[in-house]
């Protein structure tokens, strides 16, 4: 089921028809976006009306039709076949957009007009009056489709999308959960990638080349601070050793053969797919450097926290885990 997710040049609205005399699809949608309710405005204050003759009744429901009509056909007027609204719509209203093959949702949720509005270029309207062709967005399809048990509406084939969707399939919420978390990570470094245009080479390179060179400058120098610069080498050498064994290979052969072919250029790293040490400059496993050095940096900080502390308390397993005081007794033996 993975491998069904998929990129929409569009987006995908999670609501369905308001009538199902609607067509379920449209092909060269002409899309509305509306802020405003396609039903009869109630009063903003308490009011009776008294009737006295039956044609007065009917003339009240022949002009509340006439206004619902009158807004479907400002719809209609303007070339749209497909409505999105982001109030309600009256059950009239859903006749005659029914009866004009227009495609309407209601109650469509502002980002998700926001989205439409970025990915077709319509313009959001607030008042049907002013709705004319000029407003209208552009797909080449929009549908409606039952995922999972559940209508949703596809609008897809935007041509000039500036908003797009990535349907994410799994058999679990578990697996939908980890493959979304790991496209927003990856979304976030491809984006640290463009802002900051540097790179460095994956594959652990980059951390046994520091490794080496704090390894040599370790020995220019005497003292505790050989240890830590030392210390702080074989820390940086932990990231081709874990890659070495998430891959299923021998940590201690694949850093050997690393430090080796780091004679010759400091972009050859661990290829995780064939096993075996790669150019990762040439395989096009890059890192953006962003990442590498706050991921350093944040090390490093909890390195030095932790070396600041002067002292560790253990948490006790209760109250009768508790030393006693000096001086305070045991209390009277029990009397026989």
């Amino acid at each position: 089921v993975v491998e069904e997710s998929n990129l929409v040049e569009g987006v995908i609205v999670d609501k369905e028809r308001v009538h199902p005399g609607m067509p379920s699809e449209i092909k060269d949608a002409k899309i509305a976006l509306v802020n405003a309710p396609l039903e009869v405005k109630e009063t903003e204050m308490d009011a009776e009306i008294t009737i006295t003759d039956p044609a007065q009744m009917q003339a009240f429901i022949e002009q509340e039709e006439k206004m619902v009509k009158d807004m479907v056909d400002k719809v209609v007027a303007a070339g749209a076949n497909v409505l999105f609204a982001q109030k309600g719509i009256d059950d009239l209203a859903q006749h005659y957009l029914s009866k004009a093959g227009v495609l309407a949702v209601r109650r469509v949720k502002k980002s998700d007009i926001e989205k439409l509005s970025r990915a077709t270029g319509a313009n959001v309207i607030t008042n049907l009056d002013d709705l004319t062709e000029d407003d209208l967005g552009i797909a080449g399809t929009v549908e409606e489709r039952k995922i999972s048990g559940d209508d949703m509406i596809f609008v897809e084939e935007c041509s000039s999308a500036k908003s797009v969707t990535l349907f994410v399939r799994g058999s679990t919420k578990h697996i939908v959960d980890e493959i979304v978390r790991a496209i927003e990570d990856a979304i976030g470094v491809v984006a640290a990638t463009v802002e900051d245009d540097q790179v460095v080479a994956g594959g652990g390179a980059p951390e046994i080349a520091m490794a080496k060179k704090l390894k040599d400058y370790a020995e220019s120098i005497s003292g505790r601070e050989q240890l830590a610069v030392n210390a702080f080498a074989e820390a940086l050498e932990i990231v081709p050793k874990t890659l070495a064994e998430n891959a299923g290979l021998d940590s201690i052969d694949s850093l050997v053969d690393l430090r080796a072919a780091q004679e010759d250029s400091f972009y050859m790293g661990l290829d995780v797919f064939t096993g075996e040490v790669a150019d990762m400059k040439e395989a096009g496993v890059i890192e953006p450097k962003r990442v590498k050095k706050q991921a350093i940096q944040s090390a490093s900080e909890a390195a030095e926290m932790i070396l600041r502390i002067d002292d560790v308390i253990a948490s006790s397993g209760g109250a009768d885990d508790m030393p006693m005081d000096p001086g305070m007794g045991g209390g009277m033996p029990p009397m026989m």
